[in-house]
This record gives structure tokens, C-alpha cells and sequence, in this order.
């Protein structure tokens, strides 16, 4: 069964069904490592990215193991879920954040209201408490950014940004966590959060849109940046490093 070229429509699961069917068909056997993600992204037609999500899909529906500094492997007939997962890309959610929540940034910082700055310093403090008790920060982290979508008074977008926040806990994202999220990426996302304060702050909406952006930005390179090459496994530094230290 040949590889087919791919078309734009929720692209990592068209990537991991193909990948599954390839799989079923025996083109990759059971024990077999797959091809480099690499190699996987200019045969499909897509981007390295799009073939991680679709790859820890596939490793969450256990179909695929990730061995650390070997390779992607298949695993056993006995060992696969019975149904395909459905979620959100990780990746596109924080492209839309993006473009969302820079806006709303903006307008926090044309709206600013007494005490609202108190309350962004607020959560980033618990974000910098979670972490430094060794806790993944998330409860600081997404009372930040509800607290800045608050600042622009519209309950839509309020709820809009904490669900699209909240598409962190689908599985697909939740590993992407343990793969690249670590003490040192939390750390810089803190700075970042206290650049969009201060940019809101001073009423500086260019500055305070820029500084979400950029973070937005940042995060999403920080869940794509830290792939080993040349075989497509997790560099061993997010929270599945810690846990095996």
C-alpha cells in the first residue's frame, strides 16, 4: 500500500489513520521502527509537526512505543485501543490562542481598570508558587490569561479563551507536556506573562498585543523545538525526563 499525499482537514489525524492503516496492512510490522519522522513528513506532504501529533496519537491509542534515543516502534496487536482518539491539535489550538488572545491583550491594555494589574500579578505569582514547589503551573497559568480576557469585558471571549485553554488536558496535549514541558520552559513562560503585564500596564496595546503573541509564539515552538534528530524521538527534557531521573 503506498503512502498517499495528504489533504489540509484535522491533518494529524488523517496522518495517523493512514499510518494506522499502513500499520494493519503489515507495510510496518509488529516490533518494526517506523521511518524517521522526517522522512514520514516529505513522503505524506506535511510538516514535521503535524507528524509528531499524529505520532503520539498513535502512541496513545497504543499503537506505537517511543524508546528513548532508539525509535519509534509498533507495537503488538494486544496491546492497541480499539478506537481512534479525537482531539483538538495542540498546535492549532495555540495558533488560534494566538490570534485571540493578542487581541484581547490589546484591549486590556486600552480598557486597564484599577486592581485588574493586581489580579494579573496575582496569578502569575501563583504560576511562579506551582512551579517552584516542582507542580506544573497550571492553575496560575490559565487564571492569567481568563484574567486578561476578563479586562475587555465580553463573557464570550471569557469563556472562549478558557476553553481553548482547557484543551491543554486532551491527551495529545497532555503528552506533548511530558515530552517537552519542564522547569526551565515554565520558567521562560513566566517572563513572558510578566512582558504582556507590563505592556498592559502601561496602556501600551501594540506592546501588550506583541508581548501575547510572542508568547503564544513561544509556546508553540517549545512543544516543536526539542525532537532529536535524526529518528524522531522526544529529547529526554520535559516531565517524562524528570520522572525517570
Amino acid at each position: 500500500m503506498p503512502i498517499q499525499t495528504i489533504e489540509p482537514r484535522r491533518l494529524y489525524r488523517q496522518i495517523a489513520d493512514q499510518l494506522r492503516l499502513l500499520i494493519e496492512a503489515g507495510e510496518f510490522r509488529e516490533g518494526a521502527r517506523l521511518p524517521p519522522e522526517r522522512d514520514l513528513a516529505l513522503k505524506l506532504g506535511v510538516s514535521r509537526p503535524s507528524v509528531r501529533e499524529a505520532l503520539i496519537a498513535l502512541e496513545v491509542e497504543g499503537w506505537v512505543e517511543v524508546r528513548m534515543g532508539s525509535g519509534i516502534y509498533v507495537k503488538r496487536s494486544t496491546e492497541r485501543a480499539g478506537d481512534s482518539l479525537v482531539a483538538e491539535s495542540p498546535l492549532e489550538t495555540i495558533r488560534a490562542r494566538q490570534m485571540v488572545e493578542g487581541e484581547l491583550a490589546a484591549e486590556a491594555a486600552r480598557l486597564i481598570a484599577p486592581g485588574a494589574v493586581a489580579g494579573l500579578r496575582d496569578a502569575v505569582a501563583l504560576m511562579q508558587d506551582e512551579a517552584d514547589s516542582g507542580n506544573v503551573p497550571i492553575r496560575g497559568d490559565r487564571l492569567f490569561h481568563v484574567r486578561v480576557a476578563e479586562m475587555a469585558h465580553n463573557s464570550v471571549l471569557v469563556r472562549v479563551v478558557g476553553e481553548l485553554f482547557d484543551e491543554r488536558h486532551n491527551p495529545i496535549s497532555m503528552k506533548l507536556g511530558d515530552y517537552f514541558e519542564n522547569p526551565a520552559s515554565w520558567a521562560a513562560a513566566i517572563t513572558e506573562h510578566r512582558r504582556v503585564i507590563d505592556a498592559i500596564a502601561r496602556g501600551d496595546a501594540a506592546g501588550a498585543r506583541e508581548a501575547m503573541r510572542h508568547h503564544l509564539s513561544c509556546s508553540h515552538d517549545r512543544l516543536t523545538a526539542n525532537w532529536a534528530a535524526p529518528d524522531g524521538v522526544p529529547a529526554v527534557s520535559g516531565r517524562a525526563a524528570a520522572e525517570s531521573s
